[in-house]
């Protein structure tokens, strides 16, 4: 029980009873001066920001990979709001006033919040103008190792956080240091590039003063905290999405030559409830099942509607729901099609859903399914995005495919750029399918790839899609004209919450274009 997954469960890090449970939120709603005295309250209050990063995930979902070509909304007939806001996603038209959308905006800007009073407690400081993160004095007792350390962490996952916002809306809110709710009101949108200039500080301190022993060497108690190699990893597909593919290719060298981390040898052991935290999993956002509300509930979420406890204990939802251009796309040896889709009834009664994200349960809605957010796969295949069409490349695609059992590449098979990014892409897509990957693997091969865009994948989705799922919808039923229409770079991007606009009497928030 030394993991962050169980010390979530604890008051203080390192602790080794399960009488002191922590309890997250209060304390993040504490004034940092008062309550941030030692190294111990500052560790306590950083484990908080590990638990927010739950409740992110209960909306991610539904903004990158319903909005992408590997899922749909289930049920199509249906009228609640709750499908109806699904449905608006699916179909790339969301409204300004999207429940969901906010859901997630807030949640994301809490979890901010909370990694901004840790950072400030520690010292660190980041400059907006240098775009530095540097130290300064602080008031409480911590040896400096730590202090660096602890920060390290913290920024992880401001960076996360921040990389995911301006993926999903553009230029936000640059909201750096602790501030009141009337200094917030004065704090407006910036430009993407500032806010990658924060990013890539943050994740800069996460990689120097994170931990950087080996995978087989990390202590229990830090198992599941963010180290060096997380956030080079994560630094890499920063510069990926940048462009800046030598920077990236240099740090995913150093994770495989120095870091230990390797691929398991079995795909479905990677989303094991049994051997989680393995050398496969650079980060993860990590659930404990037991009613202590640190579970998850994606096994409800996603598994099939109306299937009683076949597939979960305590029904499921439909969410989710993997198209049938992904499941088409495994072979028939490829080992990875049954742990990602489960298949529910038979014939034309049939129900697809994600099963990697589904694992046993006593209790409904409280899985102990970790969420994969970088795995060693991933640092495999970025590796040979930042390449590009060479020999090595190829070299690490053909590893990951011979742990799913396919055949290896040829340079034969793959001899333009063309071939070469659509060999990467569909690696990439299934591998990672429905670990909210592929929307941000679509927006980034539009600056870096010369031959797959997002626009055209996901009106060619719509085309394909149309007959057997868009065209089934009760209302609103768009025409497959329209929904193609919805694939352009306005609507790639996710509005901004009216509410934040209209709330803010102080300044004025532009909205996206096209909203």
């Amino acid at each position: 029980m030394k993991s962050i997954k169980y010390i979530i469960l604890f008051t203080f890090v390192g602790l080794s009873s399960c009488n002191n449970i922590i309890d997250l939120y209060p304390q993040s709603n504490l004034n940092a001066s008062t309550f941030y005295s030692n190294q111990a309250e500052v560790s306590s209050a950083l484990t908080g920001c590990y638990s927010g990063m739950q409740k992110t995930l209960v909306e991610e979902w539904t903004l990158t990979e319903l909005r992408s070509d590997n899922s749909v909304m289930g049920a199509t007939g249906s009228s609640s709001q709750v499908n109806r806001d699904l449905s608006e996603l699916d179909m790339l038209y969301p409204s300004t006033s999207h429940a969901g959308n906010y859901n997630y905006w807030l949640s994301v800007y809490y979890n901010i919040r909370n990694t901004n009073l840790v950072l400030d407690a520690l010292g660190a400081n980041y400059n907006p103008g240098s775009g530095a993160l540097t130290f300064g004095e602080i008031k409480i007792s911590i040896d400096e190792a730590n202090r660096k350390k602890l920060s390290a962490e913290a920024s992880f996952i401001r960076a996360y956080h921040y990389f995911n916002l301006v993926r999903l809306y553009g230029g936000v809110f640059l909201a750096h240091e602790p501030v009141t709710p009337q200094e917030a009101k004065d704090i407006n949108r910036v430009s993407k590039e500032e806010i990658y200039k924060l990013i890539v500080a943050d994740l800069q301190n996460a990689a120097a003063n994170g931990n950087t022993v080996k995978f087989a060497s990390i202590p229990a108690v830090d198992l599941g905290r963010a180290n060096a190699w997380s956030a080079k990893a994560l630094l890499a597909k920063v510069y990926l999405t940048l462009n800046r593919k030598a920077e990236a290719a240099t740090l995913l060298q150093d994770i495989i030559a120095n870091s230990g981390y390797s691929l398991l040898a079995s795909y479905a052991n990677i989303f094991s409830t049994a051997t989680e935290m393995s050398s496969e999993i650079l980060f993860s956002v990590r659930y404990k099942a037991g009613g202590l509300g640190l579970g998850s509930q994606f096994s409800n979420l996603f598994a099939p509607l109306n299937s009683g406890a076949a597939v979960a204990n305590g029904d499921g939802s439909g969410y989710n729901y993997p198209t049938s251009e992904v499941n088409n796309l495994y072979i028939t040896t490829d080992v990875r099609k049954a742990v990602n889709i489960g298949v529910y009834g038979t014939g034309t009664a049939a129900k697809f859903y994600p099963k990697k994200h589904i694992s046993v349960m006593v209790v409904a809605k409280d899985s102990e399914s970790d969420w994969p957010v970088i795995r060693y796969a991933d640092v495999l295949l970025m590796l040979a995005e930042a390449q590009g069409n060479i020999p090595a490349s190829l070299t690490l695609i053909n590893q990951v495919r011979k742990r799913a059992a396919v055949t290896d590449l040829t340079a034969t098979q793959v001899n333009t750029v063309a071939l070469f990014e659509k060999a990467l892409a569909d690696e990439r897509r299934l591998e990672f399918a429905f670990e909210n990957q592929r929307l941000f693997d679509l927006l980034r091969f539009n600056t870096t790839f010369t031959t797959i865009k997002a626009e055209k994948t996901l009106q060619d989705h719509f085309a394909l899609m149309y007959p057997s799922h868009y065209n089934t919808y009760s209302a609103p039923r768009l025409s497959v004209i329209d929904l193609q229409t919805n694939a352009n770079p306005n609507r790639l991007l996710l509005p901004i919450p009216q509410r934040e606009i209209d709330n803010n009497t102080q300044i004025v928030i532009p909205q996206n274009a096209g909203y």
